[in-house]
């Protein structure tokens, strides 16, 4: 059983818990380099992928177990991360999400761009053109964090990696998941400078999703939710795809779009063997 911590705030007024709900804001985000993790399961898969937080706020009350408490707070308070107690009032009052879990926790942003990304000689990559929706960009990390995608680049990026509702969606995949961000251009050079062909998901194409060969690196390029990719993108595309839709609806949510064309890409890579 872990020592309890000396401090405990208990106001939401405090002005370390009102400082937290300034990382809700991306300007201040990215001013500091800092966003927010609310969640036992999004903060553990984050500290499984290496991050070591600023600081953690916890509320043994919303923890469910004491157990479950003390050993998640034990396991930050190891890596030299200060831990701080906050009454249950307070803590609700503080986290950005409905029945809070008592696990809010600060760390830094995830700042890259493409450069800083190697995905090996036949990866599979996932391009979000101008993706406007947190939860959308959050579904696309966890379908590519299942479907071991090398990586996914938010390209004239509309939204940030660190916003909350971002990881939050992501249960955590977006500090697992390789990601990166950079005007459109830049990602097209970057693919084309590695040789990867890029197939665009469109409903104006007679070629359907399962026409194309995904088999050797490839990159799968969705676009904002409104009006898909940019002409610029389509034109340069190597291949424009569709999926066969039969409703009164011309189009799929953006997010189901990219998992139906990633398992694709994982069906036919699994076949041959790669």
């Amino acid at each position: 059983m872990r020592v309890p911590d000396p401090l405990v705030l208990t106001s939401p007024a405090n002005p370390r818990l009102r400082a937290l709900a300034g990382l809700r804001r991306r300007r201040t985000r990215e001013q500091e380099g800092r966003t927010l993790v609310e969640g036992y399961d999004e903060l553990g898969l984050a500290l499984d992928a290496g991050v070591v937080p600023h600081s953690l706020f916890y509320c043994p009350e919303l923890m469910g177990t004491q157990a479950l408490a003390d050993d998640l707070v034990d396991r930050v308070a190891a890596l030299g991360t200060e831990v701080v107690r906050v009454s249950r009032p307070a803590f609700e009052r503080t986290a950005y999400r409905e029945g809070p879990d008592g696990v809010l926790a600060v760390v830094g942003t995830v700042d890259r761009r493409c450069t800083d990304l190697s995905p090996g000689p036949a990866p599979l990559l996932l391009v979000c053109q101008g993706v406007e929706k947190p939860g959308n960009l959050g579904a696309m990390l966890r379908t590519a964090d299942a479907a071991g995608v090398d990586a996914v680049v938010a390209a004239d990026p509309v939204t940030d990696w660190g916003n909350p509702n971002t990881v939050r969606a992501s249960k955590g995949t977006v500090f697992s998941v390789p990601v990166a961000s950079d005007p459109t251009a830049v990602v097209q050079d970057w693919l084309r400078a590695r040789g990867v062909p890029l197939v665009a998901a469109t409903p104006d194409t007679p070629t359907e999703h399962t026409e194309v060969d995904y088999r050797g690196p490839v990159a799968i390029a969705v676009g904002t939710e409104k009006t898909g990719l940019t002409a610029e993108v389509l034109e340069a595309a190597d291949h424009r795809v569709r999926i066969p839709m039969v409703g009164r609806a011309n189009s799929l949510n953006v997010a189901t779009s990219a998992a139906i064309i990633v398992y694709e890409a994982v069906r036919q890579r699994r076949q041959a063997g790669v």
